[in-house]
């Protein structure tokens, strides 16, 4: 068996690389002299390229992915390996590089092909996100009308609920029970002890994006310490959300709906390595969303570039401008509060239209957009529960279409990163060792708790006078003064902490002094990121930033953001800022050629045989075969780093086998993170795939 070393494969290629979020698909065709051409396609045209490939039947795939590569996703019970090579060491045996160039690796050439796109009936969106959920919907008969999912029952006072808690809930046998609210209730109201045989998830997203070696074996921990399967774990919240929407594009379509009429698409931080977002194709075709034959059904949406497609629908009524008026210490010049007041107004409209829950949107793109001009660009930074994402758009005039700028980046600081100061906070007054005894021990107790601040959290402004309330469950109280032999307020006095004191109301009373110093670190960590992407040469010069997610709500953030980066351009916060991810979410499915470039995150390209130049090449990769000299492992480069690709667009190679009469080549596919590469043995060059080529069919 010989093997041709070879090029992408983000994701498991039987599925053609349908995922969205890559600028890079792969598409492989057989010609009649065995070249091959590799393809950056949409999903329609990898729906087609996966129909002829099961059609002609003379081509075979697999992907080798590997636990120790950080962009693997390995798959239990499938055997994938189809190369011998070790993890680690991608250089083959030189006896194994056994096909050529037929011309010597030219530039890449790019053509465009139009978008055949195949014809749903409805879309409906999941925004599965670190803290909240939700999902809505839409109609291709009227893309302008969105559906919001229905009123979430239960909730907490004050809170608008315009999504459900990330909450899942499992019993003791590792059934579904409930999500949600209802999840986080029932927890509640289990006693202590029979809760420690349940499985509490809360925020479990960010487990998926911090494990480097994500598999589907990997497991998730609930609050009482038992583990479940991540994937399982994920699938049960997707089933959910699948029942749901279901029944209610139901009551609302008036016709029959057949399944494969939704085009189902799930929201994922841009952040997230292909892994991860493998992922949740996977929890997606466990839970029953789609059939892995029909790939092209699901769509992954990036969180931020979703934010921008609804961002340019956005009429001036629609917007809060943070800079319209001139501020001092996030206070208008006359001293009233700009954040708290316009939120007040938002938080208004927002109450007002929530009792049919549909949104409309402009056919064409909003006021704002239409004064730009060809070149001005923007920058949308998703501040959610668990990550921050930036994206960079520039937009088309007059089609409208965008284009990314700079490949998206981000990092771990969502507003989860608040909750866990506030849980250093708790350790550094009662000790580390009670708090980790009391969440095992009393883990529905620990729930309220956390609950109770996040209440107070979302109330946390900018020059607040008074201190903020937080009730400690009598549960918390009573194991203190039984593990410790002394009182909570005793525990406070020692601490010699001033900045929380005790509450005669049995209260822990944080000062406008401690809430600042929880937020900080979160914040200051997203004004870096925010600044430093603003000096990149491909970002220079943008004229506004859209702040979207959940955290953007938050004033604190709102006046960090406008006092170190108001000079510079212009913030704007959508009114319904929780929900303009979940509403971009349902564009991009109805027109996923609204991005038409993107930028590559990662240089792929193929290991192939050249004709070895003495000087050009080390001695040490010269392979003799058959009477001729050949330099192995050259990584024959289909796309580089940061390159603009644009939808459709193909890059051509033809290769030939160097041996008359080979029966069949497998392709490993090389990827990395820098464009400085010559060789796969390079340091950064990892394979992350590999295609089998059949060459005894006809």
């Amino acid at each position: 068996m010989e093997r041709l070393e070879a090029s992408h494969c983000l994701h498991r290629t039987e599925h053609l690389g349908i995922l969205l979020s890559s600028p890079l698909s792969l598409s492989l065709r057989r010609t009649y002299n065995s070249r091959i051409n590799f393809v950056r396609e949409t999903p329609e045209h990898c729906s087609r390229s996966k129909r002829a490939a099961k059609a002609l039947s003379p081509v075979t795939m697999a992907a080798v992915l590997q636990p120790s590569n950080n962009n693997t996703l390995q798959v239990p019970g499938e055997n994938r390996s189809v190369s011998s090579t070790p993890s680690g060491s991608p250089s083959p045996s030189r006896n194994d590089c056994s096909i050529a160039p037929l011309t010597p690796s030219p530039s890449p050439r790019a053509e465009l092909r139009p978008c055949v796109a195949r014809p749903f009936s409805v879309v409906v969106a999941i925004d599965f996100g670190t803290t909240s959920s939700g999902y809505a919907f839409s109609f291709a008969d009227d893309p302008e009308s969105i559906h919001m999912m229905r009123r979430w029952e239960g909730g907490d006072p004050g809170v608008a609920n315009q999504k459900s808690p990330t909450c899942l809930l499992v019993t003791p046998e590792l059934r579904f029970h409930s999500f949600g609210f209802a999840a986080r209730d029932s927890y509640h109201d289990l006693d202590p002890e029979e809760a420690r045989h349940w499985l509490y998830f809360d925020k479990f997203k960010m487990k998926i994006h911090s494990t480097s070696d994500l598999t589907m074996e990997t497991e998730l921990e609930a609050v009482s310490g038992r583990r479940m399967r991540a994937i399982e774990v994920f699938a049960h919240a997707l089933r959910f959300f699948r029942e749901h929407a279901l029944k209610e594009v139901k009551e609302v379509w008036s016709a029959a709906l057949e399944e494969d009429e939704v085009r189902w698409v799930i929201t994922v931080p841009a952040v997230w390595r292909q892994p991860a977002k493998q992922f949740m194709r996977e929890a997606s075709y466990l839970a029953g969303l789609v059939s892995s034959d029909s790939p092209e059904q699901l769509l992954i949406a990036l969180e931020p570039e979703a934010a921008s497609i609804y961002c340019r629908k956005l009429r001036l009524h629609q917007m809060i401008d943070l800079s319209q008026r001139p501020t001092a210490n996030g206070m208008d010049l006359d001293g009233s509060r700009l954040f708290d007041s316009s939120f007040r107004q938002a938080r208004e409209q927002l109450r007002r239209s929530r009792h049919s829950r549909t949104f409309l949107v402009e056919s064409g793109t909003g006021e704002l957009w239409s004064e730009m001009q060809t070149g001005d660009r923007y920058i949308v930074a998703d501040c959610g529960g668990g990550t921050v994402d930036l994206t960079v758009h520039q937009i088309e005039q007059p089609q409208g279409t965008l284009k990314e700028l700079y490949k998206a980046s981000g990092g771990p600081y969502g507003a989860v990163g608040v909750d866990l100061a506030f849980e250093a906070l708790l350790c550094q007054i009662f000790g580390a060792d009670f708090i980790e005894s009391f969440k095992a021990k009393r883990p529905a107790a620990w729930v309220d708790l956390m609950i109770a601040f996040e209440a107070r959290k979302r109330t946390a402004a900018p020059g607040r006078a008074n201190g903020l309330n937080i009730s400690l469950p009598f549960s918390f109280i009573d194991f203190y003064k039984r593990h410790r032999g002394q009182s909570v307020e005793t525990a406070l006095r020692k601490s010699n902490m001033n900045i929380v004191k005790w509450s005669c109301q049995g209260m822990l009373r944080l000062t406008p002094e401690a809430m600042n110093e929880l937020f900080q670190p979160t914040i200051n960590n997203i004004i870096k990121h925010i600044e430093e992407l603003m000096q990149k040469q491909e970002v220079q010069g943008v004229r506004f930033l859209f702040l979207v997610g959940g955290f953007a709500e938050s004033p604190m953030l709102q006046r960090a953001a406008q006092n170190a980066l108001g000079r510079n351009c212009r913030i704007i916060i959508p009114q319904d800022v929780g929900l303009t991810i979940l509403k971009g979410a349902v564009l991009f499915g109805l027109d996923p050629t609204v991005v038409r470039v993107r930028r590559c995150p990662l240089t792929y390209g193929v290991g192939v045989l050249n004709r070895f130049v003495e000087g050009r090449h080390p001695r040490e990769k010269l392979l003799v075969k058959d009477g001729r000299d050949w330099c192995t492992d050259i990584l024959d480069r289909f796309v580089a780093v940061d390159q603009s690709v644009a939808l459709g667009e193909v890059v051509r190679r033809s290769y030939t086998p160097a041996r008359v009469g080979q029966r069949k080549i497998i392709i490993n596919i090389y990827c990395s993170i820098s464009d400085d590469v010559t060789y796969i043995s390079d340091p950064g060059v990892r394979k992350c795939g590999a295609i089998t080529l059949d060459l005894t069919r006809s």
